[in-house]
């Protein structure tokens, strides 16, 4: 996958809403409290994602979709009229739209709908692995908020995600995040069969040494996992020691462990 992914076209004569139907949004959580801080929000499942992730659990979202027909392998998306109604009836109740996936920013109008909601009224959050660099610069100056996903210290980034390369392109977009000075979180999911903690200690100090202030880890959860393996896996998943908790907590002003 490269990073090289020309900016949205802008066509003359063509509305904001011509263009929403360039995006397959394969599916939408109406309300949550938790996928944007500090606000109520919507999330709009994008279609399409080429990593493969052993730990994931929007793996439905995988299939690329056919931009022609609007439809992935998974089946059709949300129709936009119902995105639309959707987003006109939030509105004053919803203080956000988050973008998440699959990987949002594979998509060329995500700029565009994002700036088309913002008119609407709402904040812009977005989740995002980092696999698309110059996309991701494209649309963080529409953006109020970034989750982003490191997988792992950057040099074994291809044993989580099975692409190669990805590493690279992973620690791009962190660098991007970083330097826009927009608000984030850096998370990492956690399962003991693919990361030890000499990994996450790893990791922590390469985001510490790019200017990394805020992170998180998750645990991983077993839900909708499409590997066998990792859901049978007899390693106990306790969360982290409480050495590397602390010294975690050393190393960031802002860390948390999410159960």
């Amino acid at each position: 996958m490269s990073g090289n992914i020309s900016p949205s076209p802008k066509k003359p004569g063509v509305t904001a809403q011509d263009n929403l139907k360039d995006i397959c949004v394969a599916g939408i959580t109406p309300f949550t409290t938790i996928d944007f801080p500090g606000r109520l929000a919507g999330v709009f499942y994008l279609q399409g994602c080429p990593w493969r992730c052993r730990y994931c659990y929007n793996a439905e979202f995988w299939p690329l979709p056919d931009r022609q027909a609007g439809l992935s392998s998974a089946g059709p998306g949300v129709p936009l009229d119902k995105i639309l109604e959707f987003l006109k009836a939030r509105k004053g109740h919803l203080d956000g739209i988050v973008f998440s996936g699959g990987e949002p920013t594979l998509h060329e109008h995500l700029a565009v709908w994002m700036k088309t909601i913002r008119e609407m009224g709402f904040e812009i959050g977005l989740h995002t692995g980092g696999m698309a660099p110059e996309r991701l610069r494209e649309v963080l100056p529409l953006c109020d908020w970034v989750g982003m996903d490191i997988k792992a210290p950057f040099r074994l980034y291809e044993s989580v995600t099975g692409v190669k390369g990805s590493g690279s392109l992973a620690r791009q977009s962190a660098e991007i995040v970083l330097q826009s000075r927009i608000p984030y979180e850096f998370r990492t999911t956690f399962h003991p069969a693919l990361l030890s903690e000499r990994d996450i200690l790893e990791l922590a100090r390469e985001l510490v040494s790019m200017g990394c202030t805020h992170y998180t880890l998750q645990m991983f959860r077993p839900d909708h996992c499409p590997d066998k393996e990792l859901r049978e896996s007899d390693v106990a998943i306790t969360g982290i020691s409480a050495s590397l908790r602390q010294t975690l907590q050393s190393l960031f002003p802002d860390f948390s462990v999410r159960e």
